[in-house]
């Protein structure tokens, strides 16, 4: 069970890993990139600033809880997704830099995502938009919360009226094709409007604080959504993988929600759904 010391530790980290992030932005960090499933792609990036932000979150988190797993996407991602992993104890699920690709080419829109789970499930977790200083915080069962006040996801029930934001993963084969056709049909239901931001952590945000009628993509790994699902959920959203089901800590598609229009997104996501999506 939680304690306010969880929270206070998993924004304590958050901030922590923005500030690292934001000492490397625009100074042009050391760029590599990193596998995809088995194969090195051109625009997979990780900096050095996504290492060396992930080490001073997972400073923070070991010197509160130095029994507590992490999971992290830069330095664990790779090997630290077993089932274990995923459903120890208590277990701490990180994304330093969420929007690396933006966040190399100098648009200041990335996150940090930090979020706490026991068995599995989600207890808290704090996002951040380092170079806008916003902070995002959710607790289980308590609400979230953005600069101090609670927030609702919003109270449209017409998918036209949304709009909608929507991210792919690196393939750029099968699974961008059935992103671009489920973004078509969205665009045939003259809703408002789609969006690709760049960053799954701060796209969940927005849906939560009722921007965004709805978010989707067809592949997510567990550090992407891990705080952001939680604050979309405790924020009155819904959120469930590609076909409706409920959301694993795993990789996983996804769609979130006001909740009105979820069935409606779902129909669309649904018939689109990839089979090289890993719930496929």
């Amino acid at each position: 069970m939680m304690t306010r010391r969880e929270l206070q530790v998993a924004e304590e980290a958050a901030r922590a890993g923005g500030a690292v992030a934001m000492r490397f932005f625009r100074k042009d960090p050391a760029v590599s990139t990193k596998e995809t499933d088995g194969k090195v792609t051109a625009y997979n990036l990780v900096s050095e600033a996504d290492v060396a932000a992930e080490r001073a979150i997972v400073e923070v988190i070991r010197r509160a809880f130095p029994k507590h797993a992490v999971l992290g996407e830069e330095l664990n991602g790779g090997d630290g997704t077993s089932e274990a992993v995923l459903t120890a104890g208590d277990l701490w699920v990180v994304d330093p830099i969420d929007g690396t690709n933006n966040y190399v080419h100098g648009v200041p829109h990335f996150g940090v995502s930090v979020a706490y789970y026991q068995g599995g499930e989600a207890v808290c977790g704090v996002m951040g938009n380092p170079p806008r200083d916003e902070w995002f915080l959710a607790s289980r069962g308590e609400g979230a919360t953005f600069a101090g006040e609670r927030v609702r996801v919003n109270g449209n029930p017409r998918l036209e009226d949304a709009l909608v934001a929507y991210g792919y993963y690196y393939d750029r084969g099968a699974m961008m094709e059935a992103t671009l056709s489920a973004v078509r049909d969205l665009l045939l239901r003259e809703i408002h409007g789609v969006r690709r931001m760049g960053a799954a952590t701060l796209d969940l945000a927005y849906v939560a604080l009722g921007h965004f009628g709805a978010y989707f993509e067809y592949e997510l790994a567990p550090w992407d959504f891990a705080a952001g699902r939680l604050f979309v959920e405790e924020a009155g959203g819904r959120v469930t993988d590609g076909r409706g089901n409920p959301l694993p800590l795993a990789r996983t598609s996804l769609v979130a929600s006001n909740g009105l229009i979820h069935d409606a997104v779902l129909d669309i996501v649904a018939a689109r759904h990839p089979a090289t999506a890993p719930d496929a």
